[in-house]
């Protein structure tokens, strides 16, 4: 009898995966920018699972699916912030305590 997992093939990207080079035509962002531009975002998901759930509790026309996924939606983006924040402390925090 033959294994019908050896006839599984081992999956390929289409795309090589590569850091593309960066030079003087790349903007540059700095890191404040980054992390307003993340908080907007956070905010802006939560603002809308907010709506969504008004809508949905007033009668409107949001169905339970478009509710559960704009309040899972707004969920992620905020444990995704807070996760990415919370290794950004704690690389600051290691370089602090680097020795020169």
């Amino acid at each position: 009898m033959i294994d019908p997992l050896l006839k599984v093939a081992a999956p390929t990207l289409a795309l090589p995966l590569a850091v593309p080079p960066v030079n003087a035509s790349t903007p540059q962002t700095d890191f404040s920018s980054m992390f307003k531009d993340a908080v907007q975002n956070v905010e802006a998901y939560r603002t809308q699972a907010d709506t969504t759930v008004q809508q949905f509790l007033t009668g409107g026309q949001e169905d339970v699916h478009t509710v559960a996924v704009a309040t899972q939606r707004a969920e992620l983006s905020f444990e995704l912030f807070l996760q990415v924040k919370n290794k950004a402390v704690q690389a600051y925090q290691e370089v602090m305590r680097m020795q020169l």
